[in-house]
């Protein structure tokens, strides 16, 4: 990666979409082709990063050895104060700054701290990422996350989880870290929803965790092809 993005995390990712099966030595992939969704506010870092990725016959992963095949670009929602998303990814709402046992705890959803958490999360996030003035900040205050309570409820009764301790690798380190996947309403500002969108929720989001979409959309009827400007 050129060093203008050497450090650059603004943005987030999902893991490897396809037909799979949990086996007792990992995931398998039973799909001739997988998917990779990818976010993030700067096109240049896109288009400098899918420039590099086609310029390699075989990227491994794993045990997969996956040959770049095709881009697709989903049209820009809009964005309003109450947004509805579903996690693609799982949320963590505690840093590695955070002693190591607290980053396994469970929170529960419906607390207020588990709303805090990701407030202030996001706007350090937002803080750091100099996209936003000192004013912009302070205003965005309004920062409320409303979880699907029939999903909790339908989750509980099925004997489902809904959070789980993952791990993650962080500055070198091995850490296990506690995520969350449900849908949930979002209350916050239009600039607040698009920094979410674009550059993932809660922690580690450079790392694969809190990627999320709008719910009750399909994602395959607005998205388009793509081919990358610096496309060499």
């Amino acid at each position: 990666m050129p060093d203008e993005f050497r450090d650059y995390n603004r943005y987030s990712f999902s893991g490897l979409k396809g037909q799979t099966k949990v086996g007792k030595s990992g995931l398998h992939f039973f799909s001739n082709k997988v998917t990779l969704v990818f976010t993030s506010p700067s096109q240049k870092f896109i288009d400098t990063l899918l420039v590099m990725l086609f310029k390699r016959s075989i990227i491994p992963v794993g045990n997969l050895h996956l040959t770049p095949d095709s881009v697709e670009r989903e049209n820009d929602p809009e964005f309003a104060e109450a947004v509805k998303y579903v996690c693609i990814s799982p949320m963590v709402i505690t840093g590695p700054n955070t002693e190591l046992q607290k980053e396994k705890d469970f929170v529960s959803p419906t607390e207020d701290e588990f709303s805090d958490c990701l407030y202030e999360s996001t706007m350090a996030r937002m803080e750091v990422s100099g996209m936003f003035t000192e004013e912009e900040i302070g205003s965005f205050y309004r920062f409320q996350l409303v979880p699907d309570q029939n999903y909790l409820n339908k989750i509980r009764d099925s004997s489902k989880k809904f959070s789980r301790i993952y791990t993650s690798e962080h500055n070198g380190y091995i850490r296990e870290i506690r995520g969350y996947t449900f849908p949930f309403t979002l209350y916050a500002d239009p600039k607040v929803q698009q920094f979410i969108f674009e550059c993932g929720l809660g922690e580690y989001a450079d790392g694969g965790f809190g990627m999320v979409d709008i719910a009750n959309t399909n994602p395959v009827g607005r998205a388009i092809p793509y081919v990358p400007e610096n496309n060499g």
